[in-house]
Order: C-alpha cells, then sequence, then structure tokens
C-alpha cells in the first residue's frame, strides 16, 4: 500500500469511527447488529426521540454502516454486513484493555 492508498484509507477509517462515536449512534448500531428494526423501535431502545435517531441512522447510513429495506410505508434498518458486528465487539474488546491498564498503572 503507498502513501496515497494509506492515506485514503486512514481517512475512511477514521470516518467509520466518528460515525460509531456517539452513544445513540453505537447503540443503534448494536441492536442493528442484532436484527432488522424500524426507527420506533430504535427510539424506544436507546430512549431518543423519533427524529434524532433518523438523524443519527442518516448518519450511519452515509458511512456505509447501515443498510435499509422498505415494506410498504415502512424503513427497516439492519447493520450493513458482519463487520459491523466485529466492529462494536473490538471496541468493547479494547475498551476493556485500556480499562485493565488503566488499573494496573494505579
Amino acid at each position: 500500500m503507498d502513501a496515497q492508498q494509506l492515506t485514503a484509507r486512514r481517512d475512511d477509517a477514521v470516518a467509520v469511527l466518528k460515525a460509531v462515536a456517539d452513544p445513540t449512534r453505537f447503540t443503534v448500531l448494536w441492536e442493528l447488529s442484532r436484527g432488522e428494526r424500524a426507527v420506533g423501535e430504535l427510539a424506544e431502545l436507546t430512549g431518543a426521540q423519533v427524529a434524532a435517531v433518523s438523524q443519527h441512522l442518516a448518519r450511519l447510513r452515509t458511512a456505509g454502516l447501515v443498510t435499509t429495506r422498505r415494506d410498504g410505508t415502512r424503513v427497516y434498518y439492519r447493520a450493513a454486513g458482519d463487520h459491523v458486528r466485529a466492529l462494536l465487539d473490538d471496541a468493547f474488546l479494547v475498551a476493556g484493555a485500556v480499562a485493565d491498564g488503566a488499573r494496573r498503572l494505579r
């Protein structure tokens, strides 16, 4: 991978991490990695307003982390693939390792 490709991949990775770096979006992605959901269901699960969840979903769609399926007038959202759940699982692993390291330094 040359420097230009590395820069492009780095920028893509940073965009993905920024998209996930919000508690509501992280929770929405977690729920969508478990199965398909409508906006109203996600609003109930997160305790956020439907409009706010819709905005979060738009950000996640732009990042390529979420896809949709229309059934009549309803739109259902799901994680874009198994890689989304892997990203969330890895975030938990890293967070745990960081916390463990911080405890050892005390």
